[in-house]
């Protein structure tokens, strides 16, 4: 049979496998015996894996952490890596309950459909097919089942450190169509200043933001000062508000993500350089002056000296996610996404020591290295062939600054399942992929298995 009729033929199977595995609420929790990221993480992968064996696989679990599925002889191996953990359901959802996998007006809803559980079990279905049409790769096809992705990647990091064998090349259908070749390195990290406060105007409050790849919608501070100070602030966007003792200064942004901070307005630099309009000394002055005109709401650091950009992945930018103020040092988290095709070494060092000049020490910092596969390698050839085939849609790869589940193996690109000009879903209320997309995603990634192992 060939294998698009296969999956045609079990379109409802697949389905309902799915929404099997939405049922199951995989979000990390408390780790215990046989359940390392939580009882339902592993559940969900023992359920995955009891799939994988009905259809005909052998099947490998790594200490609850990681599992595989393979089909096919040789000594090379080709990957489809993806997950199975999801993020939590949240509020807002009305079209479904968040882990029904109900099936409606064409769509599937709940949590993972979209990210991740719809495309991987979509890949089961395509490794099914391919065995039942006959198809005999002269490298392995393995897909590989993580548990971690949405809170570490500590899953793929006990692979590699275990003895997982890394694939030749492969990709995650954990991203976008037609496929990402770059993603832009990713330091996150914090740097704190402790402030010795003196004069008449002391900082007693600075809070802001919930992340650091989120651009803040909202930053407050208060001032313990001469109640005359509230006059010398102008600013758009920007309240002021007497306070028992001094004033509340509240400020707005428009939150993104924090991978695009140009498209929104950073509230934690807006509430700075209003701050820095009152007539602070000392170190609370330097410092304040230091954020409002080092940082302020520039979006690609170039105060700092971090303006570079390369003509494949665009600009350097720099969010400043976070903000909070306690026992008398302030402190500030943000993420820095960097140029593809720049080192690592040059950039570091510049953040460093620009942040060391205002003041500030270093408190916290963890580091994704850039990927990048250049448009006229073999595997980014492959898939974007099938990708044309499949579509009938000329494709050119791009370059993101977010990050996904590619960067934590070697040779993997990300490839699917969101189409261009479709919504995107994941990690939203009423979380859904159409029926359509799912066995659409089903006979590409069959596709692209197939040219990656021949």
């Amino acid at each position: 049979m060939d294998f698009k009729r296969y999956i045609h033929a079990h379109s409802d199977e697949l389905l309902a496998s799915l929404a099997a595995l939405v049922r199951i609420p995989s979000v990390e929790g408390e780790p215990e015996e046989g359940a390392p990221f939580g009882k339902e993480p592993a559940r969900c992968l023992h359920e995955m894996l009891a799939l994988c064996e009905k259809l005909g696989f052998p099947t490998e679990n790594m200490d609850d952490r990681v599992g595989w599925c393979e089909y096919g002889e040789g000594e090379e191996m080709v990957a489809v890596l993806g997950h199975l953990d999801v993020v939590p359901a949240g509020d807002g959802w009305t079209e479904s309950e968040p882990f029904s996998g109900e099936i409606k007006n064409g769509r599937i809803y709940g949590r993972g459909t979209m990210d991740d559980k719809g495309p991987m079990v979509a890949a089961v279905y395509a490794l099914a097919a391919l065995k039942q049409s006959g198809f005999q790769p002269s490298r392995r096809i393995r897909v590989i089942f993580g548990t971690n992705e949405e809170t570490g990647c500590g899953d793929m990091a006990w692979y590699a450190s275990h003895g997982g064998e890394m694939p030749v090349m492969g990709f995650t259908p954990d991203g976008e169509y037609p496929l990402i070749n770059g993603e832009k390195g990713i330091l996150n990290g914090t740097y704190t200043r402790t402030l010795h406060q003196t004069g008449d105007y002391i900082l007693t409050r600075f809070e802001g933001g919930e992340a650091s790849n989120i651009s803040p919608a909202y930053a407050v501070a208060e001032v313990k000062c001469p109640v005359e100070a509230a006059s010398k602030i102008a600013a758009e966007k920007v309240t002021v508000t007497p306070i028992d003792g001094g004033i509340r200064v509240e400020a707005e942004g428009v939150a993104v993500h924090g991978s695009t901070p140009e498209l929104g307005e950073n509230a934690i630099g807006r509430l700075a350089m209003a701050l820095a309009q009152l007539p602070f000394t000392g170190e609370t002055g330097e410092c304040l002056a230091f954020v409002s005109e080092r940082l302020g709401m520039e979006t690609h650091g170039e105060s700092l000296g971090l303006a570079m950009r390369d003509g494949i992945s665009g600009d350097l930018t720099m969010n400043v996610g976070v903000a909070s103020f306690e026992n008398e040092a302030l402190s500030l988290t943000f993420s820095v996404r960097y140029p593809v095709t720049l080192p690592y070494e040059l950039v570091y060092p510049r953040l460093k020591r620009g942040f060391t000049l205002g003041g500030f020490t270093e408190t916290e910092m963890t580091h994704a290295a850039a990927l990048y596969i250049p448009k006229d390698s073999e595997l980014i050839r492959r898939l974007l062939g099938v990708y044309e085939a499949e579509t009938g849609e000329k494709a050119e790869p791009k370059c993101i600054g977010g990050g996904t589940y590619a960067k934590s193996m070697p040779n993997i690109v990300a490839f699917g399942p969101i189409f261009p000009g479709d919504e995107v879903r994941e990690h939203k209320p009423d979380e859904y992929m159409e029926t359509r997309r799912v066995i659409q995603n089903a006979k590409i990634i069959a596709s692209a298995m197939k040219a990656l192992a021949e």
